[in-house]
């Protein structure tokens, strides 16, 4: 017997800034970033009870595996190895965000099911074992789980909560998957090999002019082998600055870039004027902060 289905939104995942500090000596990379989440995102459905699987659908579901090697699966999995007995089904994910694009639409998507498998098994949301299970599935996922405007430093797997304003912004994303293991190699840092400095101290909360300023004295140190790769990046930040954008920046590993607006009507319009030249592209206006309430 099945219990009631159960919805989780997966809401986009944005660098607001990404300095590479350096490489490990295991080859890892240790990040320091600004994270906020957007109003825009995936959803995924749960039906308890049922044979474990996946059903993928929606606009950009073309090209995404439901197989094991998907991330709603293997978050799945993860959890059912960590918590024997649990109660587990199938899960429906309407993909609405683009493909390796930067904004943590994968992770988002297993963050999604590891709430979902958690209210459903009585797990607490701040659960350590939980949390392990996520930094176990990716870099991003541990954030996507906390779903607050953060700090994020090490792997992913350090996060302090930020109290950011809402920030009324345009996503877009050329529609070029840009893979980040592809990114982080151009980038060409050798095992053991610094990089640059971490992220400029958020001393207090800002708004205004002088959250702007702060953001404007960060940078994402991948935004230039991302553009190597994929040089329509360039032309997304042409266009978002064009628009009007107080600060146009590339998210994560790319190729989604955002733009900062003063408010959401200017965001809004200008999300509408790119839409108009360059309907190829996905487009979306949003506010980013933490997380919308599931």
């Amino acid at each position: 017997m099945t219990s009631a289905r159960r919805v989780a939104f997966a809401a986009a995942k944005v660098n607001l800034s990404l300095h590479v500090l350096g490489r490990r000596a295991d080859g890892l990379h240790d990040l320091d970033s600004l994270v906020g989440f957007a109003d825009v995102g995936d959803r995924l459905a749960f039906t308890p009870g049922a044979p474990l699987g996946l059903t993928v659908e929606g606009p950009m579901a073309a090209g995404l595996s439901a197989g094991p090697d998907n991330l709603v699966r293997r978050a799945a999995s993860a959890f059912a190895a960590a918590y024997p007995g649990s109660r587990l089904g199938h899960f429906t994910l309407d993909k609405r965000l683009p493909l390796a694009s930067g904004i943590g639409g994968g992770s988002a998507d297993a963050a999604a099911a590891l709430r979902l498998l958690a209210a459903e098994n009585g797990v607490a949301p701040d659960d350590p074992a939980l949390h392990a299970l996520a930094a176990g599935l990716g870099a991003d996922v541990p954030v996507c789980l906390a779903g607050h405007a953060c700090r994020m430093r090490g792997t992913g797997e350090r996060i302090e909560p930020l109290a950011l304003p809402p920030l009324a912004a345009v996503l877009v994303n050329p529609g070029t998957a840009v893979p980040t293991p592809a990114v982080f190699r151009a980038l060409g840092l050798a095992p053991g090999e610094a990089h640059a400095a971490g992220v400029p101290s958020l001393a207090a909360p800002l708004t205004g002019e002088a959250l702007l300023s702060h953001l404007a004295a960060h940078r994402n140190d991948l935004a230039p082998p991302a553009i190597a790769i994929a040089p329509a990046i360039a032309d997304v930040l042409v266009a978002l600055r064009g628009a009007g954008a107080r600060l146009a920046r590339m998210s994560g590993s790319g190729a989604t870039c955002f733009g900062l607006f003063e408010t959401p009507q200017r965001a809004a319009d200008a999300a509408d004027r790119i839409a108009a030249a360059h309907p190829a592209w996905w487009v979306a206006a949003t506010l980013l902060g933490d997380a919308p309430p599931q």
